[in-house]
């Protein structure tokens, strides 16, 4: 009974003395873990030109052997090709990625 309490305080303990560099990462850990409901939109000139739903997580790129942050990020969703907002059935789930020196693009959770 006395580990079962104990052992919420010795993690809670750990968080606090973990630097906000490893809090954020076991955050986004937990975030991609139980996973999001994302939306990512891509704007050119000040229009939607592309929109991927049900997006799980964005990553953002790292070297395999450099370890070294790539400047893009990558996911995988469904291609919302009429741009209505919804996942239509000939809609299908595709892999992309878009670059930090590309049109500006917005990701949020979907409200629905």
């Amino acid at each position: 009974m006395a580990s079962r309490l104990l052992a919420p305080v010795v993690l809670a303990l750990g968080l606090v003395a973990c630097t906000q560099e490893t809090q954020n990462e076991i955050g986004r850990a937990v975030q991609n873990w139980t996973g999001t409901n994302g939306v990512l939109e891509v704007y050119s000139g000040g229009q939607l030109v592309k929109r991927f739903l049900a997006i799980d997580k964005l990553t953002t790129a790292s070297g395999t052997k450099d370890d070294r942050v790539h400047p893009y990020r990558f996911g995988y969703g469904v291609l919302d090709e009429n741009l209505n907002g919804q996942r239509d059935p000939a809609e299908k789930k595709v892999y992309f990625e878009i670059s930090d020196y590309s049109t500006p693009y917005v990701f949020y959770e979907s409200p629905h």
